[in-house]
């Protein structure tokens, strides 16, 4: 079974670029070297790497990318951050009266 991991980059223009990969470092690297023209992050560099997490099912790895990647700005810091917390909120919408 292989590790997967689901990483966030932070772009230049304050976007996050989330994606998954079975070497973070390496992959990061390629981002960050711009490797692949027109990709999103292509013309968003200076990259940062801000998060990743590992798992042993790719599937699920995938499953979590796709989530994150609906989710807000606020809730993907929130992440960034570790508050935790703050997740089941942030996905709740706020309705005007």
């Amino acid at each position: 079974m292989q590790t997967s991991f689901v990483y966030i980059l932070l772009c230049a223009d304050k976007t996050y670029y989330t994606g998954v990969t079975a070497n973070v470092y390496k992959r990061f690297e390629e981002h960050q070297d711009g490797k692949h023209f027109g990709s999103y992050t292509f013309s968003r560099r200076p990259l940062q790497l801000v998060y990743f997490c590992q798992f042993m099912d790719v599937e699920q790895a995938i499953e979590f990318e796709k989530k994150i990647k609906k989710w807000s700005q606020a809730k993907k810091l929130a992440l960034i951050e570790g508050r935790y917390e703050d997740l089941p909120n942030l996905a709740k919408k706020k309705f005007n009266k």
